[in-house]
């Protein structure tokens, strides 16, 4: 699995609370093993897709997961859709099934209209025109308090399991078709 995070974009932010979620998780040694995690991902609708969809292409990774802070919410949202030039393209994943007895966590049909968006939206229309074997999810978190952060982390941790679960069920199904073939 690629696990990424973006860099702090705002004067008033000294730090990226998504960032800060996966520095911890990794602190507390709560990151599926086998996981690469990419910090710090610029802020820039040029330099953000090419550098995650190089590390996919490095990796060959069978999921991706784009964390991003979003100032405005109060939980972690899974992103159904990431748009753009009028359409919508939807994850593949099962997103009911990943946020299942989370506790601060819900889906969101809006990815929002910047970087984050432009990001998901890109790497979803890749994985489906070049008909890449992998699936993409992005999570946007809230801004941290000391009252939300272990429920968030909790909630983060929980869904990145089930995500290397679905992820070794996936790799099995296509070692096991390749052996019949």
């Amino acid at each position: 699995m690629l696990l990424t995070t973006f860099a702090p974009w705002r004067a008033h932010q000294p730090s990226n609370a998504a960032d800060d979620l996966v520095a911890h998780l990794q602190q507390c040694q709560q990151i599926p093993s086998g996981t690469t995690v990419l910090r710090h991902i610029p802020v820039s609708f040029e330099l953000a897709p090419i550098r995650v969809m190089a590390k996919l292409v490095e990796l060959q990774s069978p999921v991706v997961v784009c964390c991003g802070m979003a100032e405005g919410r109060s939980h972690l949202h899974l992103e159904r859709y990431g748009k753009g030039n009028d359409l919508a393209l939807e994850t593949l994943l099962p997103l009911e099934e990943l946020m299942a007895g989370t506790h601060l966590t819900g889906i969101s049909d809006c990815a929002g209209t910047y970087v984050c968006n432009h990001l998901y939206y890109r790497l979803l229309g890749a994985i489906a025109q070049y008909r890449w074997p992998m699936q993409a999810l992005f999570v946007h978190v809230p801004p941290l308090t000391s009252a939300t952060q272990p429920l968030l982390a909790h909630d983060l941790a929980l869904i990145l399991k089930r995500l290397a679960k679905l992820t070794s069920r996936l790799n099995l199904k296509c070692d096991e078709s390749r052996k019949t073939a």
